[in-house]
């Protein structure tokens, strides 16, 4: 699991620290969008684009970041 781990590690270029930040922005950024798209069902009227825009945005970053 190590040997594995600091492949992942050294396939983006990141520290553990690094890697850890990004992926708990990532993750917090996805929690946050899927209670807003939980919300919207509920009421369509609130964050109506709220959802796909976060999408957009963690493609994007993913994708330029690695």
């Amino acid at each position: 699991m190590i040997k594995k781990s600091q492949e992942h590690l050294n396939l983006v270029n990141e520290s553990y620290a690094e890697h850890m930040s990004v992926a708990f922005k990532i993750g917090s950024k996805m929690i946050t969008s899927g209670f807003m798209a939980l919300i919207h069902g509920l009421i369509p009227a609130i964050f109506e684009k709220n959802g796909s825009n976060r999408i957009k945005e963690l493609y994007n970053f993913i994708n330029q970041k690695r």
